[in-house]
Parts: C-alpha cells; structure tokens; sequence
C-alpha cells in the first residue's frame, strides 16, 4: 500500500485545541466535544487546490467591508468566543462573509488564536433570520437579531449537545487579527528531528494525541505499531516479527524538525522514520504477501461525495465522534480516496483497506454509522471505549450499509497482495 499519512489522535476537546493548528482540526475537535465524547483529528499540508471559486471566496472573506447593521444581511465580519465543557479557555474565532453578484453568501471561519488556513464553508445562507454556515464536518445554526448586530449560535458536528456561541458583528478596523499560516517546508527538504525527546506516557492518560504546536511536533499516547504505521503508511497487520511490547508500551515524543515550516505528508514520514531508526534502532526489510484486506470500491448507483473547499496548503484528515448509543461520526478534510482509505485502516478496521474507486480530486466526508466489535481495535489501551453495537430503532446502520447510502461507496472482505515490513531489530529506547 505504502502510502503516506499523518496518523490518528483521540483527546479531549480542552487539549486538542490547545494542540491542533488547523481550523479543520477544530471542526473535528468540536464534533466530538458536540457528542461529549473523545474525538479525532489530523493536521497536515494538502496536496491539491481548492476549486478557484472557493479560493476567490475565502480570498474575500479576508477582505470583507463594513455594511450597516442590517437584520436582512449577514456581510461582514462576526467574531465570537467558543467555550467547550470542561475548556481552561475558550478559542476565539471568526467568521468573514460575503455576497457575490448573485446573490450567493460566502463565508470562511478563521481561528483567531493560531496561525492556520481559514476553514471555508459549503453552504451559508439566512432564511428569515435563521443562519446556517456548514461543511461536511461542522454546522453552525443560529439567529440574527432584529438590529442584525449579533447571531446567537450553535456549534454542532452531529451531536445531540452542540456548543452555544455569541457571535458580533464587528467593523473591521475593531476585528481581532488573523494570525499568518506557518508556511509549508520546502517541497525539496527532507527533514529529520534538530531535537527530540523519547519518554514513557504517564500511565492512565487516555487518548492518542498528534500534531504541531508552532514548530514543534507532539505525538502523545503512541506505542511502536502506532509510529511504525504513520511513518510507513501500513496496517498493524502489515507488520510482522514485532517484539510483544510494540503494541502495549506508550511513549510520548516531542521533537523540532531541522527544517522550518509545515512539513507535507511525506516530509512528516521522512521525520518518524528518522526517529525510528535514530531512537528505536529500526531495521527492516519488506516483502509481498497476500494478506486478508478490505476493498473500498464505488458502490451501484455512484459516488455521493462533496468536493473540498480546502485550499492548496490546508489541512486534511479525519476526526471520529460519538462511541455512544447513537453510533459513530467520521468526518474528513480534504481527502483523496486513498487518504480515506488510510484514515479508515488506521483508526477503525481490523486489516488493511485498498482504494480501487477510481475516484480522482479531494472531497469533506461525513460518515455516520453503530460500529460492530471487530472496529476501533487499534486504540486499545488508550482509554477509548466502543460500546457494543445497540438494538434500538434509531440506532445508525452497520458500516456496510452507511457507506452505500452516505457516500456511494462499498467496503467488501477479500485477499489481496500487498506490502509487510518484517521487522529485523528494534530496542525500546532510553527515556530523555
């Protein structure tokens, strides 16, 4: 498969926003907050541009001007704090709209603490006075007042228990500043860690938390299979000869790249696999076997996907909601098929999963399903529980029924040839 990706975290909402860069990452975050639940989320350079009209509008929505209040118009800029449950400190946060020739609201949300690309939105409209912005993975729903000065709002990803905001309207010269996006790592560099530290992750702290605070690079909660997965682009089974405490021992990593900036997907494996050999003494050589996988396939009636409104050098990834009684939520960014593909093998399948959809360009994915006993293996030992599958008339379908009906793909058992990394030495490394 090798194919490259960033991995997966589950934390709680208070620490990722403390730690994720991206404004998508916060959508993910939200949408577990939403559900009271962990969630996940990745952050990571995308690869592909964003349609030309949406880059136009977000390019706007930077600049957008200073209507008067008006209780029918929602132009302008309207800032407001984000306080989750259980949060140390709200995240303040902003969004920009404006309206083209037609008629059309364009809206992009701007995280007004970090320095990351906006997270444009697919839809913004105003029915009366009921505002809705949204993408795939978050939805805002709120009420303009009658002097159209504020929108009382909602953040929800899906939940029963969405996030309750106070949004202003502010003039421009009085609107908080958007921090500059770090810029992306030289797309010749070839990174390895300046300085990195190796140390065993306090025992009973749930989740597995990756991503960059600034310059510097965390990966929380991860054993070896974990790191091994993400520098490789493999399935835990898609390693062989592994000592026992490769899945069970949990480090916590905190390192500086030697090179400034963001890396992209295969710059963030150079790093790990730097780490890998330099920290753990990783050696290894690969093979072709067949192995049980899963083939994800375009299922009878086509596709029902939305494309991306990320830019060329936005975020992309998955984050997962809910582990309750009302199911699973999956929402992703700026996601190739075989993106999906990994995000899917990593977090929640018991074996590989191998694009064969044919399906070409980046898309926001939302996927809603009650995941059986077989799912979420991979984050055993990290404090995230599955509950088992539930009986009830609205419980969500199996995954093999969602994913037809959600996104217009299919997701079958099989064999297939594929890569396994056997592993010829590792050694646990020294804590520093």
């Amino acid at each position: 498969m090798n194919r490259a990706r960033l991995g997966s975290e589950v934390r709680r909402y208070s620490s990722t926003l403390r730690g994720l860069v991206g404004l998508g990452a916060l959508a993910f975050a939200v949408a577990g907050a939403v559900n009271g639940v962990p969630a996940s989320a990745q952050t990571g350079g995308g690869q592909a541009a964003a349609p030309a009209a949406t880059q136009s509008a977000a390019a706007a929505a930077q600049s957008a001007p200073a209507p008067a209040a008006s209780a029918t118009d929602i132009v302008g800029i309207w800032q407001g704090t984000l306080m989750p449950p259980n949060a140390q400190r709200g995240q303040r946060v902003v969004i920009k709209v404006t309206k083209d020739a037609g008629g059309a609201f364009h809206a992009g949300l701007y995280n007004a603490d970090r320095p990351s690309p906006p997270l444009i939105f697919n839809t913004a409209t105003l029915q009366g006075s009921d505002v809705k912005f949204a993408t795939p993975m978050l939805t805002i729903e709120g009420t303009l007042s009658a002097d159209g000065k504020t929108i009382e709002a909602k953040f929800g990803g899906g939940g029963p228990n969405p996030i309750a905001v106070s949004f202003a309207r502010t003039a421009p010269d009085a609107a908080w500043p958007i921090p500059e996006p770090m810029k992306q790592m030289a797309v010749d560099a070839k990174p390895v860690f300046d300085v990195v530290t190796v140390k065993p992750t306090p025992p009973g702290r749930p989740g597995k938390n990756i991503g960059f605070d600034g310059p510097r690079f965390f990966f929380r909660g991860a054993n070896l299979n974990d790191i091994i997965a993400l520098g490789y682009g493999l399935h835990a089974k898609q390693i062989d000869g592994e000592p026992d405490w490769a899945g069970k021992d949990l480090f916590d990593i905190e390192g500086v790249p030697d090179v400034p900036g963001t890396p992209n997907h295969k710059q963030m494996q150079s790093l790990l696999q730097n780490l890998l050999a330099v920290r753990f003494g990783l050696k290894f050589h690969n093979e072709q076997r067949v192995l049980a996988v899963y083939a994800l396939t375009v299922a009878p009636g086509g596709p029902k996907l939305t494309q991306t409104t990320a830019g060329p050098n936005d975020a992309s990834g998955m984050g997962f909601g809910g582990f309750g009684s009302q199911g699973v939520t999956a929402v992703g960014r700026n996601l190739t098929m075989a993106d999906f593909a990994m995000w899917f093998q990593s977090g929640v399948t018991d074996r590989p999963v191998v694009d064969q959809t044919g399906i070409k360009g980046r898309y926001d994915i939302r996927l809603k399903w009650t995941p059986d006993d077989s799912q979420f293996a991979q984050f055993g030992g990290s404090g995230v529980h599955v509950p088992p599958p539930s009986d009830a008339a609205d419980a969500p379908p199996s995954l093999y029924t969602a994913m037809p009906e959600q996104l217009g793909l299919k997701i079958e058992a099989t064999k297939a040839p594929d890569d396994v990394m056997v592993i010829d030495h590792v050694e646990k490394p020294s804590a520093n």
